[in-house]
């Protein structure tokens, strides 16, 4: 099986269990990783980072020079574990898909585990938060190897129900929070703009660093719908007949504003920004979280 196959979401569909989910995915992504410009830049470079002008000397690993032709350091083990939350929207609209295999929620449950993986792999402590119009659930991060365990049994067994009130629990969350943290915000964004920003800057506000992963469904990017049409929300029940055909241009051009919009006001806060459709392999936004785990180092 190619390494492409390794992380699409409809074969990962096919694979019930949630740790062989995960496992299958970074398997995958480790694999794409050393046949690719970033080899040498998987976790087993985690207790590295980059030679700075002004780093000690001696402090540069050439073994690692010798297999990549780059200088590294050797952390210090105050700059090497990193505490992540995985932050998984649950609200009703999550549970959308049109065709794809994997619904929105589906979707991001598999890079939640896979990333959860890849951070116990990296002894990092790792958490889980999910929220609707409240946070609803709660684990600690930590770096065991049971806290995977504990973390893709809790994952497995969430609903996608209730509305979205992202900015009070982005809000708790911020509240929550008492060290320097990774925040991995799972979710369709399907709020009020000003209000998911306003959230999101006052976890920057506080130190985190965030990313954010965009999880729409392969059909709200392109529209496939023609004719006459009922679009109905997920939350609210409300329908609206349209003329599908007349409606496209005016909705692609929306939806491309609407994730251009966010990746622009992500980017002058330090935000890392990630959009993604159900119908994506998973190693893109795998490589977005060592990107960011690199940059911090």
């Amino acid at each position: 099986m190619s390494v492409e196959k390794y992380l699409k979401p409809s074969v990962i569909n096919q694979i019930k269990r949630l740790d062989l989910r995960a496992q299958f995915v970074v398997k995958g992504f480790l694999h794409g990783l050393h046949a690719s410009p970033f080899h040498g830049f998987s976790v087993e470079f985690s207790e590295h980072r980059k030679y700075s002008h002004g780093d000690d000397l001696k402090d540069i690993d050439w073994q690692v020079y010798a297999k990549t032709d780059k200088y590294y350091v050797k952390k210090f083990e105050s700059e090497t574990n990193i505490t992540g939350y995985l932050v998984m929207d649950l609200s009703k609209s999550m549970g959308y898909t049109y065709e794809q295999e994997l619904n929105k929620f589906d979707y991001a449950i598999c890079l939640a585990a896979a990333l959860a993986y890849l951070m116990v792999m990296q002894q990092d402590p790792v958490g889980l938060i999910t929220f609707n119009d409240k946070i609803r659930q709660s684990l600690a991060p930590k770096s065991k190897r049971t806290q995977l365990g504990n973390l893709l049994s809790l994952l497995s067994k969430l609903e996608p129900s209730g509305t979205t009130d992202f900015q009070h629990s982005i809000g708790q969350l911020s509240a929550m929070l008492k060290t320097r943290s990774l925040v991995m915000i799972f979710s369709d964004f399907l709020v009020d703009e000003e209000q998911t920003l306003s959230a999101l800057y006052r976890l920057r506000h506080g130190g985190h660093d965030v990313i954010l992963f965009h999880v729409l469904d392969e059909a709200e990017v392109s529209f496939p719908f023609r004719g006459v049409f009922n679009m109905r929300d997920p939350e609210t029940n409300e329908e609206l007949k349209i003329d599908a055909d007349g409606y496209r241009k005016e909705y692609t051009e929306q939806i491309e504003e609407f994730r251009e919009s966010l990746a622009r006001q992500c980017r002058k806060s330090g935000i890392d920004y990630v959009p993604l459709d159900t119908s994506m392999q998973f190693d893109r936004a795998l490589l977005e979280y060592l990107l960011t785990r690199r940059a911090r180092g």
